[in-house]
Parts: C-alpha cells; sequence; structure tokens
C-alpha cells in the first residue's frame, strides 16, 4: 500500500506504518519471577506466628472456678440399715436355708485368718478374680455391733436383695474381734447357703481379714426368679 493511496490521511498512515512496526518487532518476552522455596522450618514459624497474632486478647480459663465432681464412695450397710429397709417395705422374704450354728461352733475360725470357700464346679479364673477383688460387689452389710441372730438375718437379707435385683457379688464386713465370733458363724453359713458359689476374705483395701467377698447364682438361674 502507497503511502499517496487517496484512501487513507497522512495520520492513519502513520498510525499503520507503526502497527506493521509492532508487529515486525515484538517487544521481549518478560518471564514472571520464581516463587521463593521455604523450608519446613520457616512454614512452621510463620504459621506459630500467625497463630500468635490470631490469640492476642485471648485470656486462659481459670480452672479454680471448675467445680471438681467426685463420685460419691459406696457406704455400706449395717444391721440398723436393713432394719430401717425392712420396716420401709414390709416382711423381706428371705430365702428358707436352714444354716446350723453346729459347724461353727466345731470349727472356730481366728481373727487373722483368711477365709477361703469354693464349690467344685466353679471355674479357677472366677475364683482368682474374686479373691483378688477385680468382680465389682453390689452391695456391703456391716455387722460391727450385732448379736448373733441379728447377723443371720442381715446376711440373709443381702443375699436375698442381691438375689432380687439380679446380682451375684456381695461383701459383708464382720470384723476380726480378739474372738473373731461372727467371722466364724459368717464362715460357717455361707458354706451352707445353697446359692453361695464361693466366698473369699478381701483384699487388704477393701477390708482384708476382717471381710468377705461373695460369689451367688445369679438369680435368673434360680427357679424361684420372677423377671
Amino acid at each position: 500500500m502507497s503511502k499517496h493511496d487517496s484512501s487513507l490521511s497522512k495520520d492513519q498512515f502513520n498510525l499503520l506504518k507503526q502497527f506493521k512496526k509492532q508487529i515486525s518487532n515484538p517487544a521481549p518476552r518478560v518471564e514472571a519471577p520464581k516463587p521463593i522455596e521455604k523450608t519446613v522450618e520457616q512454614e512452621h514459624e510463620e504459621d506459630l506466628e500467625l497463630f500468635r497474632q490470631q490469640m492476642q486478647g485471648v485470656q486462659k480459663i481459670d480452672h479454680g472456678n471448675i467445680a471438681k465432681i467426685e463420685k460419691p464412695a459406696k457406704k455400706k450397710l449395717d444391721s440398723q440399715t436393713l432394719a430401717k429397709r425392712a420396716a420401709a417395705e414390709g416382711p423381706m422374704h428371705t430365702d428358707e436355708t436352714v444354716m446350723s450354728d453346729t459347724q461353727a461352733m466345731l470349727n472356730p475360725v481366728g481373727s487373722q485368718a483368711s477365709l477361703s470357700y469354693r464349690i467344685a464346679t466353679l471355674q479357677h479364673k472366677v475364683f482368682e478374680d474374686l479373691k483378688a477383688g477385680n468382680l465389682r460387689w453390689f452391695e456391703a452389710v456391716d455387722l460391727h455391733g450385732c448379736t448373733v441372730e441379728e447377723a443371720r438375718s442381715a446376711v440373709l437379707q443381702i443375699i436375698q436383695m442381691a438375689k432380687e435385683q439380679n446380682q451375684n457379688v456381695i461383701k459383708i464386713v464382720h470384723g476380726k474381734g480378739p474372738e473373731a465370733v461372727l467371722k466364724t458363724y459368717v464362715n460357717s453359713w455361707l458354706r451352707q447357703h445353697r446359692d453361695v458359689l464361693a466366698f473369699v476374705s478381701a483384699p487388704e483395701k477393701q477390708g482384708g481379714t476382717g471381710a468377705v467377698l461373695v460369689l451367688l447364682k445369679r438369680a435368673e438361674k434360680n427357679p424361684k426368679f420372677t423377671q
């Protein structure tokens, strides 16, 4: 195309000329700068700094205002408690098992003697768990201050209570006085009761030779059990 072409003005011709020059000589390409690679330590430090900035003004919770919730210790029943419960609920039906005192009189036990009894068919592991105190007991009765007859009634009642709740481990605190009278009777009575599978002196932290842990038959396996 000639600069004398009548269809283009002088200004248009100069503009077209500049455009052709730009096409034939393009501007040099500018490459974007490569991102700076950061180490793991640098990234970690940046994260910490960001966290510190976000946590400015935040105050630590005062733990002194938080109430401590402690699980209440399980209390042992005593003969008086059982008597009050029986009066409130009416006469409690207890097992009609006849527990003779003859064995007790013929076989006294010492105050520091460790009691142990199990039926022949009881699994060894179950008995060992009972001895170790690994089986959680349902209820406990304290016979301190009881006469022999009061103690007998209390033992029968707590066994009956466990059966009604379908529980199979109880604790009986008989004490270990110089003559160990109640301990001797408890040892004799439990050996005669048909629902007792085993009993053993409690671990030291649970009463030692002053208490026994008793394993009972499950009530659901007893013909007299009603759901």
